[in-house]
């Protein structure tokens, strides 16, 4: 009987190692084939989308599609990334020039691209006080700042800083605040900058300052005063697929468009 029980006591356990193989292969696990485990899409989009975007991505997982995970920054940050490599499937920038730059290196798709929101610029103050101005050319915002700074994204590089200081320029007033700038890395730090009072003024898209009680909009900038604010969008190079096609076209779906109207963009 000893010797039996040493012949198939090795038997036995290999066919309990293979049924608890074959049972573990009957389980769902995330990334094979489980709900959890859908497709993901990666969204690199302009800092001023963020609580829109990640409302409609929320959407689009919701009905069924793949789960959007969603990075914002300033459009130039992402931009650079994306050509360092970063491994994005789409890209939503707040001005058409960083779209171009990645255009330019052959890194999106350029049949994908179209023209998907619109904003406006506004000046913007601390709910605190209670100014009363009308931007007009000529208007003396460098004594209106007295010895104080003005936030807004950096003129160089970030989009909402780009078209404040278009705007300032084609109003005569850049001369006189260029040298009293708070350059900041995004639309969103200029906000903060505003809503802890460290600036009197700063220069936010309008849909920016609707999200903020500590803020209130002074005035919207003349349209004419700069260009159009556009926010393009786009596939990555290599990146279409099922997928980010289905992403692409809601985008442009009436759930979409609700979602963004009500965030205060204008819909291309």
């Amino acid at each position: 009987m000893n010797l039996l029980l040493q012949i198939y006591r090795p038997l036995l356990r290999l066919r309990a190692f293979l049924f608890l193989v074959t049972f573990a292969a009957l389980i769902p696990f995330p990334g094979f084939g489980s709900a959890e485990g859908r497709e993901k899409i990666l969204i690199f989009s302009a800092g001023s989308t963020i609580n829109a975007i990640t409302e409609v991505g929320d959407l689009f997982n919701k009905q069924g599609n793949e789960k959007c995970v969603i990075s914002c920054a300033a459009s130039s940050t992402l931009a650079k990334q994306i050509a360092q490599g970063a491994l994005a499937d789409i890209y939503i920038s707040a001005n058409p020039k960083w779209m171009d730059y990645l255009s330019e290196k052959d890194l999106i798709e350029p049949e994908t691209r179209f023209d998907l929101l619109g904003n406006r610029l506004v000046l913007i103050e601390p709910i605190s006080n209670d100014s009363r101005i009308e931007i007009t050319p000529g208007l003396d915002l460098a004594g209106l700042l007295g010895k104080e700074r003005m936030a807004m994204g950096d003129p160089d590089h970030v989009p909402a800083g780009i078209y404040g200081k278009q705007a300032l320029m084609a109003l005569g007033m850049w001369d006189d605040i260029k040298d009293r700038v708070a350059p900041m890395k995004d639309v969103r730090a200029a906000l903060v900058m505003v809503e802890r009072e460290e600036t009197p003024f700063g220069i936010v898209y309008s849909t920016d300052a609707r999200i903020s009680k500590k803020v209130r909009i002074v005035d919207v900038f003349p349209e004419t005063s700069h260009p159009p604010i556009i926010y393009p969008v786009a596939i990555l190079a290599e990146k279409e697929s099922p997928a980010t096609k289905r992403l692409i076209l809601f985008l442009q779906s009436p759930e979409a468009r609700a979602v963004f109207l009500k965030h205060g963009f204008t819909v291309k």
